[in-house]
């Protein structure tokens, strides 16, 4: 029995070890149910460092000129002087106004638009194909029409960002209508709603949730379009930043721009997270 007795530690050993990694694979692949919160942090984390290690063996090890890519502290070194002239700063606040304003004016159009087309098949009829067939031409090719018509000035700017995102809005809104089941309508009106009621009290409420998420999705449309927005005539901004910096070849100064893009990008997503979680946390273990 002695004998044996190592044999049957090392065998429950190996088992356990089996176990385990089985319990791994199945957390780590569970779908749609939160894992522990070391291995979700673990993942941010290898989403991070890996492409900032790959940039950093390219550029540091000489694999890359640094005309094509500069080195992670040459950027570092570009956003600081940058920053210490001021111009960053200015060029910031010119960006999110621009996108905030042309934005704001899509979402006050497009949420109650998307609204009536998803709840009315008149409305669906009336403003649906046109708010399609426009959905598929580029807002970029609209730009000789806008300087002609507006201008070179500020609203020319923001009516470009406003097109590059107003008809997204408005057929992502109609179609999360449609998906309210028939059933909850039929209710409503069985206990005594009007028209009004159901619209305001079972549609409204029951698509809030996705009109949230679909003005969240769809404002990373609108900061792609600053970039075409500031070609117009413009002398400040983020894309405009990008647009000298290529003229004159600081590869540095693009990354900086397109970082900064992502870095207030990220800060709207957590925004926009953090208002549908105040707003509708009824949906929130449903998202």
């Amino acid at each position: 029995m002695k004998t044996q007795l190592p044999q049957a530690t090392s065998s429950s050993t190996s088992e356990s070890i089996v176990k385990r990694s089985r319990k791994t694979r199945s957390v780590f692949w569970k779908i749609r149910s939160d894992i522990p919160k070391r291995l979700y942090y673990t993942m941010i984390a290898v989403s991070i460092l890996v492409p900032l290690l790959g940039w950093s063996v390219l550029t540091y090890g000489g694999f890359v000129k640094p005309l094509f890519l500069p080195t992670p502290t040459a950027v570092i070194q570009r956003f600081f002087n940058l920053l210490q002239s001021g111009d960053l700063i200015h060029d910031i606040g010119m960006s999110v106004s621009r996108v905030g304003w042309g934005f704001l004016i899509s979402a006050l159009i497009s949420v109650p638009l998307g609204l009536l087309i998803g709840t009315f098949k008149s409305m669906e009829g009336l403003f649906e194909p046109i708010v399609a067939l426009l959905r598929y031409m580029p807002a970029a090719a609209f730009i000789p029409l806008i300087i002609l018509w507006i201008g070179l000035g500020e609203p020319s700017k923001v009516a470009i960002i406003f097109l590059g995102s107003f008809f997204y809005n408005t057929l992502m809104i109609a179609d999360a209508v449609k998906f309210i089941p028939i059933d909850f309508l039929k209710a409503a009106y069985t206990l005594g709603a009007n028209r009004k009621d159901v619209f305001l009290y079972v549609i409204f409420p029951a698509t809030l949730p996705n009109i949230i998420d679909t003005l969240r999705i769809n404002i990373a449309g609108a900061w792609n379009f600053v970039v075409v927005a500031e070609l117009v005539g413009a002398d400040s901004g983020l894309g405009n930043m990008i647009m000298m910096a290529q003229r004159f070849l600081k590869t540095d100064a693009i990354f900086v721009g397109i970082i900064l893009i992502g870095v207030i990008g990220l800060g709207i997503d957590f925004i926009f997270k953090l208002i549908f979680k105040l707003t509708v946390p009824w949906a929130v273990n449903k998202a």
